[in-house]
Parts: structure tokens; C-alpha cells; sequence
């Protein structure tokens, strides 16, 4: 696994377009931060950069790197080593590259301009996105031979989460609001990774004004703290359940 993971990574760091990722996330990250005195706006500015452009980035690259390397999959697969094996080296090596242009990106001009608790858990936000959106890329891959149609689901499954899921979730509250789902409303949270983490980061910085609904309701029924927990935990969940999903298909799969 060590062989195969090291491979994915030279040949991800030797690609631009990691680095343009990384420079352009430094460039943003400089930018909004710099903008205003109030770290706070800046670290709010910078959360919904990450929750808009980190998802999408991820599981498009993800898929089509995934797709690419087809030629490669069957090469290993020739070899005697397990397809879990091979799988969950790929996944390693791509997830590890975006995270770590995201941490450089971001975790950097924030370490020199706004260090606290607050910017180490955008980083780890984004990280976690990252983690996510490339676990739902690798399902994506495993579950289509298409490669068009692959990226038209991957597409589709970040417009979804971004902008889709929370546009169904108002009608929800709207169509409901004559009943007590606030309880409710926290389990569909749970449903989306992105919602998750704009929750995980509103509630370290404690803004009451700024904390919408969803926020208002981890806070109430949660607490800040076990809040936090409880989105960790189900962004983890994020991780592993599309990732085993994964695994499994691609253990039958006829290559």
C-alpha cells in the first residue's frame, strides 16, 4: 500500500493543478482576511469560500483523477495484490494531496494572521470537506464505467449539497412550522456534510446574530461543545460510510 500511495502522491504534486489549487486558496485566504480589522468577518468570509468552492474542487478533480488512472487500476489489479488494497491507496493518495494543498492554502495565512481555536477548526472543516467529497468521488467511480456520466453525477452531487439540499430543507421548515420538528430539523442537517460544517464553525465563533437557524437549533438542543461533537462525528460518518460502500462495489466489479 505504502508503494502504490507514494506513487498517487508524486504524480498528484508533479500535477499543477495542485499547487494552482493551493496558491489560489493562499491568494483568497490573504485577501478576505485582509479586508477588514474584524477577524471574525474575515474568518466568516473565508468559511463560505471553503463551503462553496472546497466541495465541488474535491469530488471533481477526485472523479476525474479516479478515471483517469483506470489504466493504472487494472495494471496493479494484474499484480497480486487485493482490490481493497489498490482502492483505498488511490483514495489515500488523492485525499492526502487536496488536503494538504487546502491546510497550505488556508491553514497558513491564517496561522500568521488570525491564529485561535476558530481558525484551526476552519481548517480542520475544510479538511474533513475534503475527506468527504473525495470519498463520494471514489463511490462515484466504482458505481459508473461512464466517465461522462460519472462527472455529470459528481457535478450534480455538489450542486446538490450546496445549494439544492438547503433550498428542499426551507420548504421543510416552511411546510412544518405549525409542528415541533426542530429535533427533526437536526437529523436532516446531518444529511448534508457542508451544512455540518458551516454548523461545526458558526458554533466556535459564537456569533448569535450570525448563526441562522440551524446554528441557533445545535446550539439549543446541543450545546456548543456537544454540538461540535456531534458534527465531527457525523462528518466522520461521511467519510467512511461512502468510502466501505466503495470498497464493497468495487470488490464485485467486472473491470
Amino acid at each position: 500500500m505504502k508503494t502504490i500511495v507514494k506513487y498517487v502522491l508524486l504524480d498528484l504534486f508533479r500535477n499543477r493543478i495542485i499547487l494552482v489549487y493551493s496558491l489560489i486558496l493562499a491568494v483568497l485566504s490573504i485577501s478576505l482576511l485582509g479586508l477588514d480589522n474584524n477577524p471574525t468577518k474575515g474568518l466568516l468570509s473565508l468559511l463560505n469560500v471553503s463551503l462553496l468552492f472546497v466541495p465541488i474542487i474535491t469530488i471533481l478533480f477526485a472523479t476525474i483523477y479516479f478515471f483517469n488512472s483506470v489504466e493504472f487500476t487494472e495494471l496493479l489489479l494484474s499484480q497480486p495484490i487485493k482490490r481493497n488494497t489498490v482502492l483505498l491507496s488511490q483514495y489515500i493518495g488523492v485525499s492526502f494531496s487536496l488536503a494538504t494543498a487546502y491546510g497550505l492554502g488556508v491553514g497558513l495565512p491564517l496561522l500568521f494572521l488570525v491564529s485561535g481555536t476558530a481558525s484551526l477548526i476552519l481548517v480542520i472543516t475544510g479538511i474533513l470537506l475534503t475527506l468527504v467529497f473525495c470519498s463520494l468521488a471514489l463511490l462515484i467511480f466504482v458505481s459508473f464505467k461512464d466517465k461522462t456520466k460519472g462527472i455529470g453525477i459528481a457535478i450534480a452531487a455538489a450542486l446538490f449539497f450546496s445549494l439544492l439540499f438547503d433550498g428542499l430543507l426551507l420548504a421543510f421548515i416552511y411546510s412544518f412550522s405549525d409542528y415541533p420538528i426542530d429535533q427533526a430539523v437536526i437529523a436532516i442537517l446531518a444529511l448534508n456534510p457542508i451544512d455540518l460544517g458551516r454548523v461545526l464553525m458558526l458554533l466556535q465563533l459564537d456569533t448569535s446574530a450570525l448563526m441562522g437557524y440551524s446554528g441557533a437549533l445545535f446550539k439549543k438542543f446541543l450545546g456548543s461543545a456537544a454540538g461540535s461533537i456531534f458534527s465531527i462525528i457525523c462528518m466522520f460518518f461521511w467519510v467512511f460510510v461512502p468510502l466501505l460502500l466503495s470498497v464493497r462495489i468495487f470488490k464485485k466489479k467486472d473491470l
